[in-house]
């Protein structure tokens, strides 16, 4: 067959076999992944079950429950797929399982996977278990064509991203359980990322003393003097304004308090609050320095507010994920497919976002971010109630990752 032929297809092969596509996502957003508690060996199991089901010999790599349990999880089975077709390079097809919790304003059953005016509702339906279904498709009609191919491909679905991808592909490529040549990670369907931002997440203890409200001198208001600790890291937002990144797709740093306890009652002054922030660094930035100065920032403010003291504590460290030429003919695939079947160009951009795709970066395997869904994580209401994929997008996205990984992998 010629490569038009061929193509052709490929597209013929997914439209044919998209109600199933769609029926396989379903079932995969029907079983919750929330992230935390963290329970995700079941979804995995369930995940297998139905790869097997397609012919694919599953592997299953459970992450030792005590390093799961340290990482403040219930249970991780990592799923590799492997499909050698000949001599040449790998590409690794990784999305992640897990997802934050549902949370309230839900109009839809959040476990439902239902199916309105063209959009396919839950959580976990764009971001990613969409890709679950993309790569798998993808792969289903690559090797349907029943055409030489050099090289191979490996589906890679994890369970960690949420707590940052360390116990996923990180804990893959730590035990040299993969080792490919290129990576395509879950994305959005209008754009290749090719860089996305750095994350330093952090837990702040802020101990005063507990008194009784009616005699409030006695104690130590910790949340007086959390609150001038907020204060002093808000106003840091201001200044990062000025730090721009020269990536499009990517504007300045940022700084977020996502979690705030404290107290124990109405009529107490509160002895103790916990911040936890989020802290985003764009690629220009080094992490260390960054690191150091909101150590700084935080402990000046403690200072200010005499009795006040703080115990500072990292949550998470992702360091950006960097421009790499090296993945040029990978992007370059994904555009090409991706404008011929969209009909637009489909342009490289950086995220504000950080992926576990660092973590491929970091062992040097040049990667792209493509998949499923619309061109913002806004639209797709991801982390938010009434989370949704246009199933239209679901199909596309599938043709140009498998039309992609046809032109790559005759040239491996």
């Amino acid at each position: 067959m010629t490569f038009a032929t061929c193509i052709h297809a490929i597209d013929t092969w997914i439209d044919a076999h998209f109600d199933e596509e769609v029926e396989f996502l379903q079932e995969l957003v029907r079983v919750p992944t929330d992230t935390p508690p963290g329970n995700n060996a079941p979804h995995a199991e369930h995940t297998a079950g139905l790869l097997e089901a397609f012919g694919f010999q599953v592997e299953r790599h459970a992450v030792p429950a005590w390093e799961v349990k340290a990482h403040g999880l219930e249970s991780i089975t990592n799923l590799v797929v492997r499909r050698h077709y000949g001599p040449g390079k790998t590409i690794a097809l990784n999305a992640h399982g897990d997802v934050v919790p549902p949370g309230d304003g839900w109009t839809h059953d959040p476990y439902g996977a239902e199916i309105v005016d063209g959009k396919l509702y839950g959580r976990a339906s764009a971001v990613s278990k969409c890709d679950f279904a993309t790569y798998t498709f993808a792969v289903r009609a690559l090797e349907a064509l029943g055409t030489p191919l050099k090289g191979g491909i490996e589906l890679l679905f994890t369970y960690d991203e949420e707590f940052g991808g360390e116990l996923g592909p990180g804990w893959l490529i730590k035990q040299q359980l993969t080792r490919p040549d290129f990576v395509i990670a879950a994305g959005f369907s209008y754009q290749v990322i090719t860089a996305h931002n750095g994350c330093l997440q952090m837990q702040v203890t802020v101990h005063g003393k507990m008194a009784h409200a009616a005699i409030p001198d006695t104690g130590i208001d910790a949340l007086q003097g959390a609150t001038a600790i907020l204060n002093a890291l808000y106003r840091q937002n201001v200044l990062y304004k000025s730090i721009t990144s020269k990536i499009e797709g990517i504007r300045h740093p940022y700084l977020n308090v996502g979690r705030i306890e404290g107290g124990t009652n109405t009529n107490v002054v509160p002895g103790k609050v916990v911040l936890k922030l989020d802290r985003r660094m764009i690629p220009e930035e080094n992490p260390v320095e960054v690191e150091a100065d909101v150590r700084r920032i935080i402990a000046e403010a403690a200072a200010s507010m005499p009795g006040i003291t703080v115990e500072i504590r990292r949550l998470l460290m992702a360091d950006a994920w960097q421009p790499d030429l090296r993945n040029a003919a990978l992007v370059q695939a994904l555009q090409k497919h991706g404008e011929a079947v969209f009909g637009e160009p489909i342009p490289t951009s950086g995220t504000p976002l950080y992926t576990d795709v660092r973590l491929f970066g970091a062992a040097g395997v040049p990667a792209a971010i493509y998949g499923a869904g619309p061109r913002t994580v806004l639209e797709s209401n991801a982390k938010r109630a009434d989370e949704h994929l246009v199933l239209e997008d679901l199909r596309r996205a599938t043709k140009v990752v498998a039309r992609a990984l046809f032109e790559l992998l005759q040239q491996a």
